[in-house]
């Protein structure tokens, strides 16, 4: 009989660590990688509702980050919330969508005075997902920033 090969080891790629790529680049990147587009802050922390979290990526609302994962991932798992720096014009909702559109986690209605909310997307068989942040229906923005943090993505 002959030997199994073991399935790989999981592995994790912190958001606010990916690359950024696009344009002419004509390798493939080993893992997930920031495709360029709306402007967003890489940051090693941030504070929502005074509580400090490490890994963000922070952006303006509305936003939508598009992420090529580049190799079979199973799973986004991040924190969302408003950030402490922002202006607080109204509440926002935070959703991931698959390469193919679909909705894989969506938010209620987040303000400023909400804490965080945890985040986790199946990401089986995707090959790319947007982070998407818009005003609530109803609400505006003026500058608000938003906060994925503790943000990472799990791949095989």
């Amino acid at each position: 009989m002959p030997p199994v090969t073991p399935p790989p080891t999981p592995t994790d790629f912190w958001l606010d660590q990916l690359p950024f790529g696009g344009g002419e680049r004509r390798d493939t990147p080993a893992g997930p990688v920031i495709r360029r587009g709306d402007p967003v802050v890489q940051r090693p922390a941030v504070r929502m509702r005074g509580a400090l979290y490490r890994h963000a990526l922070s952006v303006g609302v509305p936003s939508r980050v598009k992420v090529d994962l580049n190799r079979s991932c199973s799973s986004f798992e991040a924190v969302a919330g408003l950030d402490d720096l922002g202006a607080g014009g109204g509440p926002v909702v935070f959703s991931v969508e698959g390469g193919d559109g679909r909705t894989l986690w969506r938010s209620q209605r987040i303000g400023p005075w909400d804490r965080p909310v945890p985040v986790r997307a199946d990401l089986a068989g995707q090959t790319s997902i947007r982070l998407v942040v818009t005003p609530a229906p109803g609400s505006w923005s003026l500058i608000d920033v938003a906060d994925w943090a503790d943000a990472r993505f799990t791949c095989a």
